[in-house]
């Protein structure tokens, strides 16, 4: 059990935000920086439990700005890959312990630094062709497998999404409309492996009015805010704490 202390507030408070901005105005794909950051101060079980009801939170308070503005086919295209993903990931964290989890946020953390890094400067080509149906279909399986371990299924479901040419606001609303999906079905198994306690409930509880400022603020983002300044904070933080948790599991 963790203390509710102002180590703990210092921590979540700033994370929390982060994590709303991220998935209310930038595509959820970053939004993993902030368990990243809690699994620092806490057991990654634990910062993952805690986690998951401050990001349906902020599903429901972005669904509304973009109701219905999502591109369909592509989202079911994610969301049927992703309920088997769930599966593998429940599967895999019943049989794993905290290092191994550790090493797998840090590894996916830096692993996804590394990608934008090969994109940004041409070592990595975009798609030229749109990815057929079945690539969407794995997309989500690898979106649901690495959400259920460590709330990162932003990246591959962005790989799928970006190369359908979709528009700036498209491509939001349809990461919020599978994500949202996705938490929804990752609750249940998160509750049977007992990752839920009261103690979280009450951390949760008292995080919520950040997680919803911090969802305002991504809307507003996304129609204010430089990309390019947003990510680059969001590529050290990542940075940062992916080589962090990475050494504690090894060391």
């Amino acid at each position: 059990m963790f203390e509710l202390n102002f180590l703990f507030f210092a921590v979540a408070i700033p994370a929390v935000i982060f994590a709303g901005i991220s998935k209310g105005g930038f595509g959820s794909g970053v939004a993993f920086a902030s368990s990243s950051i809690l699994a620092l101060i806490l057991d990654p079980g634990q910062a993952l439990a805690l986690m998951l009801p401050i990001l349906m939170v902020i599903d429901v308070a972005t669904l509304g700005p973009y109701w219905k503005r999502w591109n369909w086919p592509d989202s079911r295209l994610l969301i049927l890959g992703a309920i088997p993903g769930v599966a593998l990931g429940a599967w895999l964290y019943k049989a794993t312990d905290a290092d191994l989890l550790r090493l797998l946020i840090g590894g996916i953390s830096i692993g996804f630094v590394v990608w934008h890094l090969g994109q940004t400067r041409g070592w990595l080509r975009g798609f030229v062709n749109r990815l057929p149906p079945p690539a969407g279909l794995f997309a989500g399986l690898i979106a649901g497998f690495t959400s259920f371990v460590s709330h990162a299924g932003g990246p591959p479901a962005a790989v799928y999404l970006l190369s359908q040419r979709l528009s700036k606001t498209e491509f939001q609303a349809s990461t919020v409309l599978v994500f949202w999906v996705i938490n929804v079905t990752k609750f249940v198994p998160y509750a049977y492996l007992g990752m839920f306690t009261w103690h979280t409930a009450l951390a949760d509880l008292l995080l919520t009015p950040f997680a919803i400022l911090g969802a305002w603020l991504g809307v507003q983002a996304h129609w204010m805010m430089s990309e390019r300044l947003f990510f680059g904070i969001a590529y050290v933080l990542l940075t940062i704490t992916g080589s962090k948790l990475i050494w504690d599991a090894l060391v």
